[in-house]
C-alpha cells in the first residue's frame, strides 16, 4: 500500500529563504513556484525525496504543525556541529534510541526543526 516518502512539506515565514539556505547547504538547486496570488511554495530534493517549504498561515498551516524531518547522516555529532556553525539552534538530544541510533533535533534560521539520525 505505502511506498517511499516522497515530499515532506514544512510551513516556513519565508519559503524562498529556507529552501535557498537549505539548498546551499546541501549544495542542491532550488526549485520554486509562484502561485497567481505571489505565494511562493520552494523546494529542494535530496536523495529522491522533496522537501517543500511552504507558505505559514496561522489558520490553515501554521509554522511547527508539520511533522518532523529527520536526515539520515553518518555521524550524528559531527553533521550536528557543522548545523549548528551554519546557524541552527539546539532543540534536543543528542539522544541514544538503540545501540549504534542516534537522533538530535534542532532549529534552523527560519524556526523550522530539523532531525538528523545515524551513528
Amino acid at each position: 500500500m505505502f511506498k517511499t516518502v516522497c515530499t515532506v512539506m514544512t510551513f516556513a515565514t519565508d519559503p524562498e529563504a529556507s529552501a535557498r539556505w537549505w539548498g546551499e547547504l546541501l549544495d542542491v538547486p532550488v526549485k520554486l513556484d509562484v502561485s497567481d496570488t505571489g505565494a511562493v511554495y520552494a523546494w529542494v530534493e535530496i536523495g529522491g525525496v522533496e522537501v517543500g517549504f511552504h507558505p505559514a498561515d496561522d489558520e490553515r498551516n501554521p509554522r511547527g504543525g508539520s511533522p518532523v524531518v529527520y536526515w539520515g547522516v553518518d555521524d550524528v555529532d559531527r553533521v550536528r556541529e557543522r548545523l549548528l556553525a551554519v546557524g541552527c539552534e539546539h532543540h534536543r538530544g543528542p539522544l541514544t534510541i538503540e545501540p549504534g541510533r542516534r537522533i538530535a533535533q534542532l532549529r534552523d534560521p527560519f524556526g523550522t526543526i530539523v532531525g538528523i539520525e545515524g551513528p
